[in-house]
């Protein structure tokens, strides 16, 4: 059973407010629902997934981020280069680490961070990207 509201139809777009962004009607499309339960994404990988977007979810995370995803860096340039201390751009960095963003390597006494695959530099270019579209 479709039940309608009275207002004309109108497009969607950021600035209606939140009533004005949900449908016009109660009803149900089975045939949808069917299509996709399987499909969706697990409890277990939302959880996953929203873990990775709270661990880009700081600013200076993202900022170590950007740097990486232009070169590698050993710890000391990383923290003169972003106007922390040693101690501070540590902790975030095992923390990116914790979530496989960043990986590091020991040469002598240095230890060099880098992005961890051509994945997460995607994921960060896009959302770099989504973010210069307006």
């Amino acid at each position: 059973m479709i039940l309608k509201k009275p207002e004309a139809d109108a497009a969607i777009d950021k600035h209606e407010s939140v009533e004005d962004a949900v449908c016009d009607c109660l009803c149900v499309h089975h045939e949808v629902i069917d299509k996709y339960s399987d499909q969706l994404i697990t409890l277990d990988r939302a959880n996953s997934l929203s873990e990775l977007f709270k661990t880009l979810g700081d600013p200076t995370r993202i900022r170590i981020m950007d740097a990486l995803a232009k070169s590698e860096f050993c710890v000391c340039d990383l923290a003169e280069l972003l106007g922390l201390s040693q101690s501070a751009t540590s902790h975030q960095l095992r923390v990116l680490r914790n979530s496989d963003l960043v990986k590091y390597r020991r040469e002598g006494k240095m230890v060099y961070y880098s992005v961890h695959d051509s994945h997460v530099s995607e994921l960060y270019r896009q959302g770099l990207e989504h973010i210069d579209e307006g």
